[in-house]
């Protein structure tokens, strides 16, 4: 049976038959995730958009009362599609993919600061899944943490297999990762007045995902999973398998380091 792919703008594929159209109750179901994420990030930042640390950062972080029963609902109705998915329905299948597949990318790209890079660990995030699905026990864990795991490793694997490729940031390399995409250098020189304040929001993409690359792989996914994922301290604990609170140490070395690469970058 031939393993299904991602593409950078549709969803992982089901490996059986065409089906007919999608049953209303997976509709809905698929809508009430969407509506419960919502509810906790109301304004998702774009695919890709870091954000450097601040002082108030934590208290962004505290849930309100409403958040937290939201969070929980939305983890039930994820629960419910991925046991639907165990029971081999390739709808639901699918409308897993979709539900996961920006978060997924975005952990990627955040980690390796390159867009094809971030596409190319996606699919293989999701292919994984899709052969690991059987094993997952919903006893032992959420499903967001035994994915997250997933592609900490893969991301971890990565690293690693691309220690001696990776080259210094310049004004040559795109801003996306994509081989055909502007360069830096091309939108800085571009002289239309719009482009002042989008120019200012990309430099400083870049200064932050540049300060990011420049942490140790432990401290930058301690940071990334706690800051841009809003994992909290025991989710993160579980998916880089080390105590509570070896991951409070690693997150603050890793904000204090990177709050002193941001300076040294803008000075």
């Amino acid at each position: 049976m031939a393993i299904p792919t991602v593409s950078r703008h549709t969803a992982l594929k089901s490996p059986t038959r065409r089906l007919p159209r999608v049953p209303a109750q997976h509709v809905t179901q698929h809508a009430e995730i969407l509506q419960v994420q919502q509810q906790i990030n109301p304004s998702p930042a774009p695919r890709g958009t870091l954000l450097p640390p601040t002082k108030s950062l934590e208290a962004k972080l505290e849930r309100t009362p409403q958040q937290d029963a939201a969070q929980e609902a939305a983890q039930e109705a994820l629960a419910k599609l991925v046991r639907q998915c165990m029971a081999g329905d390739s709808q639901s299948w699918q409308q897993l993919v979709a539900s996961q597949h920006r978060r997924i990318y975005a952990i990627c790209y955040r980690f390796t600061g390159s867009g094809t890079d971030a596409e190319d660990l996606t699919q293989e995030v999701f292919l994984k899944l899709y052969k690991n699905l059987a094993s997952f026990d919903t006893q032992k864990g959420s499903f967001q943490t035994w994915i997250t795991t997933l592609a900490r490793n893969l991301l971890v694997d990565h690293f690693r297999r691309t220690r001696l490729e990776r080259a210094s940031e310049s004004l040559d390399a795109t801003f996306d990762g994509e081989e055909d995409g502007p360069t830096m250098a091309d939108r800085l020189a571009d002289p239309r007045p719009s482009q002042e304040h989008h120019v200012a929001g990309l430099e400083l993409k870049v200064r932050v995902q540049s300060a990011l690359k420049q942490l140790s792989p432990e401290l930058r996914e301690a940071v990334i999973l706690r800051d841009l994922e809003d994992m909290d301290y025991k989710e993160i604990s579980q998916v880089l398998r080390i105590p509570e609170g070896t991951v409070k140490s690693r997150i603050s070395r890793g904000r204090g380091e990177l709050a002193r690469l941001l300076q040294r970058i803008e000075s």
